[in-house]
């Protein structure tokens, strides 16, 4: 086992430096996502500034919505100092089309929500479109 350094974080305090639960570091050591931690002879996981540089990639990446896939291609990139920047890129730009479908997707949600509710009187009685798209009624046919 690796002697800690002098500037290793525990788990809490890394929680605290770069924005990502206790729990999902733990995750991410889990899936291989990132490496696992120095222990103290008594346990305690311990963070070097490389763990807590590579957590706030992490963090950054889960915001913009990378999947854990693109995430873990992301970071294997952004270690790999020989990399051509066309490989990040592509994958950038593949997100950006899944996002892209993904809004597309969401629009027409909310699109086919507002004519529904459009047709919907709002009114004290039961009868109600919404409702009745959602079952998969054909209007006339109770």
């Amino acid at each position: 086992m690796n002697e800690p350094t002098a500037r290793a974080a525990t788990i809490g305090e890394a929680a605290r430096a770069t924005g990502v639960s206790a729990k999902m570091i733990r995750y991410y050591e889990e899936t291989g996502l990132l490496g696992p931690a120095e222990r103290t002879a008594s346990g305690y996981r311990l963070y070097g500034e490389a763990d807590l540089h590579a957590l706030r990639f992490v963090r950054r990446a889960r915001d913009l919505g990378f999947s854990m896939r693109e995430i873990a291609e992301l970071l294997g990139l952004w270690q790999d100092r020989s990399r051509a920047s066309a490989a990040v890129k592509s994958v950038a730009l593949g997100h950006v089309g899944d996002l892209r479908r993904r809004i597309a997707e969401l629009e027409a949600m909310a699109r086919t929500l507002e004519h529904l509710a459009e047709r919907c009187c709002g009114d004290e009685r039961p009868d109600c479109p919404i409702l009745d798209d959602l079952a998969g009624a054909v209007p006339g046919r109770d």
